[in-house]
Parts: structure tokens; C-alpha cells; sequence
């Protein structure tokens, strides 16, 4: 029989907030006037104060210490065995600003004066990495790259082991920092990004996606063990799907293929029916085929039912893998506080558009029920995460 997975810690860094209380209500009220980058990061609280170790960490290891550390704050003293608990924080991109830095190092001032911590430092591994050295966890150690999906299937795969009995607590999400000049330039020429610098899923005007960066961090326990221990349990991870289009590298398959049997995966993977979903966190880029794509599959998984469907990345921006992991807390959040936030860019749904029950203008009040959060990604990978309230 498969354990219960229950979410004891969140935590999240994002240009909407650095913790989760900022995070929710800039959620709630729209973009903060700084934009899309995170704004006054200062790591060394992460590293103890330890200038010379945060300066030989990314900026994107940087970030998902930050959110390990409030979610691992959270949800208090649950290593009692080292060799039971694991870290999994996935990425799209990984060390991109310490490559690209070295890069110049190596053109500027010659091949002797690249860092001996260059590798370390961009490798994609390094997140999960430190969050495994920095808490002692002798579990599983595992990253998953695969695009903007990585944070999600890092859940989703985190949230396997536990459920197949062999980790008691896994700390997982996903983590990016990929605004570098050459990073955000290729996402401009290739004609991702909106030129219009408005975020808003689903609308009929939408051009494009804002990059951003972040990461979100879960604790995920064994039901019982987080129960035995005097957990606060926040909601439970209630299955995980993942599909790939077999279509095109950047272009999802025709009619949402993929991502309507990624959905119906994880729904069934949580022992449910569509019917059961309350509300879903869409992947919601702004990108005319993306979210096309994405609003053809919902309506074909769930027809009449209409669930009520937010896009987080009308706030938070494109962060690519620490996506759906940031994504993944807007849920958990919207559950306990018992609100859908609305999709702040979008005035008017495309009419091509159909069935889509899209929370716009004013946040949602609702009873919290089963929702899912939903990660499509560049090389066709879908990923999606059933969480649902205690019960």
C-alpha cells in the first residue's frame, strides 16, 4: 500500500516576494513595481555569514538555499535518520550567470584566470547539492533538467519515494537564474518573450512570456512519520503525472496532446476523477501556442466540470525549471488561505478560446479542494502535481 505524502515546509525566493507571506500577497495585489528580477538577494544568511562560500555558489544554488531554509524552518526537526531523508530540486538552466561570467574571464584575461570552481558552481546538480550537504541529508540527492517542467517532476519524483515506502522526507522544488544578458537574449531573439512587457495568460492580446527567476522549496513527509513527529501538516501531495509530446522542440503537440494525458496521469495517479479537481495552477506562459495548447487540453479533460484555473505567471513571470516548484506553493498558499488569485494581466480571454473558467480581475473565494499545478516544458516534457487539503 502506498504512503501518504504531506507537505510540512514551504518556501519560496521570486521577484513577487522573498518568503511566503510577501510572495501571497503579491499574488494577491499584482506585479511588484521592480519587475521580474529578484530584487536585494543577500545570500550570506544562507551560508551562515560565510562571504567566501556564497560567493563559490551560483546564484541560482544561492536562491534554493533561501527557500530550503524557510521551508525546512517550517516544518521543524525531521531528521531523525540522515539515511531517510534526500534532497531533489530540479533545474532548467543551472549555472548559467557563472559560465557566462567565466566565459569573459577566459576572453579577457586568459585561460589561467578561469575559476577552479567554475564547474562546481554551474553544474545543475549543485542546488540539490547544497541543500543535501547544508542539512545533512544522506538520502537520494537528484536533480531532474528538463526545462520548465524540471520543478515540477522534481516534486512529483521526490513524492515517489516516499510513497513507495523507501524515504520518510524528501526536500524538493526547483531553482533559476538564467537572466543573464546572453540568457535573456536568446529568449528575445527567439521571439519568446512579450514585446509589450505584459505577462497575461490566456488573453486575447498576449505575445509572450517575461522571464524571471527564483525557486520554491517543499518538505514532503511519510503521513505517518510527519504525524508521529507533531508535524503541522499544510496539505498533501496527492499524485504526480508526466508525459512528453514527441512533437517539437519549442512547440507543444497539436490540440495539447501531451498535456491532456499528463493531467489525466496525475489524476489518476491520485485515485480521482476530473470531476474531483477544484482548481487548476495553469502553466500560463502568454505565449499565443503554449497557452492555446494548455486551454484545448483542460477543456478536453474536463468538459463541463470547469474548474477554476489561475495563471501565477501573470506576477511571478517565467522563472523556467524553479516554475513549477514557485507554481507548487501558489497552491499550497491559495489552499490554506482559502483564495484562487486572480491572473493580474489578463483583461479578456482569447474568444478562440473555449470553456476556460479563468479567475481574472478579483481573487476567488473558494472551499480548497484538489488542484493541480501544471508544467509544460521546451523538448515537449509535461509534468503535473495533484495537491490537495488536509483531510
Amino acid at each position: 500500500m502506498s504512503s501518504r505524502v504531506a507537505i510540512t515546509g514551504i518556501g519560496v525566493v521570486s521577484n513577487a516576494g522573498l518568503g511566503t507571506e510577501v510572495f501571497w500577497n503579491s499574488l494577491i495585489c499584482g506585479v511588484p513595481e521592480h519587475g521580474f528580477h529578484v530584487k536585494d538577494f543577500d545570500p550570506l544568511p544562507y551560508f551562515d555569514g560565510n562571504a567566501k562560500e556564497a560567493r563559490r555558489s551560483d546564484r541560482f544554488a544561492q536562491f534554493a538555499l533561501a527557500a530550503a531554509h524557510e521551508a525546512t524552518s517550517q516544518a521543524g526537526d525531521f531528521l531523525d535518520d540522515p539515511t531517510s531523508a534526500g534532497s531533489w530540486v530540479g533545474t532548467g538552466v543551472g549555472g548559467l550567470s557563472t559560465l557566462e561570467n567565466q566565459v569573459g574571464v577566459f576572453t579577457e584575461k586568459g585561460p589561467r584566470r578561469v575559476s577552479p570552481f567554475l564547474v562546481p558552481m554551474m553544474m545543475a546538480n549543485a542546488a540539490s547539492a547544497s541543500i543535501s550537504m547544508k542539512y545533512g541529508l544522506q538520502g537520494p540527492c537528484e536533480t531532474t533538467v528538463t526545462a520548465c517542467a524540471a520543478g515540477t517532476h522534481s516534486i512529483g519524483r521526490a513524492a515517489e519515494l516516499i510513497r513507495n515506502g523507501k524515504m520518510k522526507v524528501m526536500v524538493t522544488g526547483g531553482a533559476e537564474a538564467a537572466m543573464t544578458p546572453v540568457g535573456s537574449q536568446g529568449f528575445i531573439n527567439m521571439t519568446a518573450t512579450s514585446s509589450a512587457g505584459i505577462s497575461r495568460p490566456f488573453d486575447k492580446e498576449r505575445d509572450g512570456f517575461l522571464q524571471s527567476e527564483g525557486a520554491g522549496i517543499l518538505v514532503l513527509e511519510e503521513w505517518n512519520y510527519a504525524e508521529s513527529r507533531g508535524a503541522t501538516i499544510l496539505a498533501e501531495l496527492l499524485g504526480s503525472g508526466s508525459t512528453a509530446d514527441a512533437h517539437h522542440i519549442t512547440a507543444p503537440a497539436p490540440g495539447g496532446n501531451g498535456a491532456v494525458r499528463c493531467m489525466q496521469a496525475a489524476i489518476t495517479d491520485a485515485g480521482l476523477l476530473p470531476s474531483d479537481i477544484a482548481h487548476i495552477n495553469a502553466h500560463g506562459t502568454s505565449t499565443p501556442l503554449n497557452d492555446a495548447a494548455e486551454a484545448e487540453a483542460i477543456s478536453e479533460v474536463f468538459g463541463e466540470s470547469r474548474p477554476a484555473v489561475t495563471g501565477s505567471k501573470s506576477v511571478t513571470g517565467h522563472s523556467l525549471g524553479a516554475a513549477g516548484a514557485i507554481e507548487a506553493v501558489a497552491v499550497v498558499l491559495s489552499i490554506l488561505n482559502k483564495t484562487i488569485p486572480p491572473t493580474h494581466g489578463t483583461s479578456m480571454v482569447d474568444p478562440e478560446i473555449k470553456d476556460l473558467n479563468l479567475v481574472i480581475s478579483n481573487a476567488l473565494d473558494w472551499k480548497p479542494g484538489p488542484s493541480l499545478s501544471n508544467s509544460f516544458g521546451f523538448g515537449g516534457h509535461n509534468g503535473t502535481i495533484v495537491i490537495g487539503p488536509v483531510s
